[in-house]
């Protein structure tokens, strides 16, 4: 008798039900949130597992990864598919989570995630990392131009890299008030050199990354764009066209249909948010800057602006600009601005 188990991981320990093709349950139990002490529970010879269920979360690729070099056949699940089942229940805990994802791993009703390899999963770490310093930086220089406010002292418009000299330029006469301010400098300056040791980091990933090479031909995909798609997509081949990207990544608008009502609201958000906001980037670049060269892609992009409007064009050419950058990694080709040379699937 195959039997069916479900996974509910929480920091320190993770509730394990097991079930038999009836839909009875053999066991329950709690075991540290660990891949090792996990697989020496789930490898007892009793049970014929067929499927393991595990919801995507902070753990989940850590443990799948563990789970799965142990033999076991881990499935990790997603999220918003499980909170829909588990709904249905009227109390919520750890022991009645597992209950039900392991009858989701029974009755097949589940969505596989697709877990990223060891080398995508570094390269969003440094992205996540590299983001983190940035905005770390933009807020302590926000939080400056407002404590010299009060002083009537403006900093005005200026760049990163004379913002320091600015500051002690405002500050000369102030001694006091430069006592207080020059901790938020450091601290600044310093998270603005490690942001560049992390962006010079990426740059060379880029350099010697012939996919995202071929990606930043395209116009307005530079290379923090060009190396989060290649680490959010992992695997090309696990689309079945180009145009499933465009969704997957939350890019497309939701139906509402019931009855003679038809809705078409907006866009859905779900999937990956930092890569839809950086293809959001670079598709507002590409229409709204004048030093990017011309091609049918924009030119399309002005079409529907003069049409819907602007803020639609944008998020209609950052849909357009996922599906045609995994066109360009599947085939091997670059990014040609002439009309010959659209894609067949875009």
């Amino acid at each position: 008798m195959k039997h069916y188990a479900g996974l509910d991981v929480s920091l320190k320990e993770t509730s394990i039900c097991i079930v038999d093709e009836t839909g009875s349950i053999c066991r329950e139990m709690k075991a540290p949130s660990h891949p090792e002490d996990l697989a020496r529970v789930l490898q007892d010879p009793t049970w014929r597992l067929a499927r393991i269920g595990l919801e995507a979360g902070p753990l989940s690729q850590w443990l799948f990864s563990g789970l799965a070099e142990a033999g076991l056949p881990v499935v990790c699940i997603e999220t918003r598919h499980t909170k829909a089942f588990l709904k249905a229940q009227v109390n919520k805990s750890d022991r009645n989570d597992a209950r039900g994802i392991a009858q989701m791993m029974r009755v097949n009703l589940f969505r596989p995630v697709h877990v990223k390899s060891v080398t995508s999963q570094l390269r969003r770490a440094l992205l996540t990392a590299r983001k983190l310093l940035q905005e770390k930086a933009i807020a302590i220089e926000n939080d400056i131009r407002g404590l010299l406010r009060n002083f009537g002292l403006k900093v005005g418009i200026v760049g990163a890299a004379k913002f320091d000299i600015r500051i002690r330029e405002l500050l000369d006469c102030l001694p006091d008030l430069a006592e207080i301010i020059e901790p938020l400098l450091a601290s600044r300056r310093k998270l603005r050199e490690e942001f560049e040791r992390l962006h010079r980091k990426l740059l060379s990933i880029v350099r010697d990354d012939g996919v995202c090479r071929r990606l930043m031909t395209i116009p307005g995909v530079g290379p923090v764009v060009a190396l989060a798609y290649s680490s959010t997509i992992d695997v090309p081949a696990r689309f079945r066209s180009s145009k499933a990207v465009g969704a997957s990544l939350g890019l497309t608008p939701v139906l509402h249909q019931s009855g003679e009502s038809n809705r078409i609201g907006r866009v859905s958000l779900c999937g990956d948010g930092m890569m839809r906001t950086l293809l959001y980037e670079a598709a507002q670049v590409m229409l709204t800057n004048v030093h990017v060269r011309w091609s049918w892609l924009k030119a399309w992009a002005m079409t529907i602006a003069k049409r819907r409007g602007g803020r639609k064009a944008i998020v209609a050419l950052a849909r357009r600009l996922g599906v045609i950058m995994h066109r360009i990694w599947s085939d091997g080709t670059v990014f040609r601005g002439t009309r010959e040379s659209i894609p067949a699937a875009v």
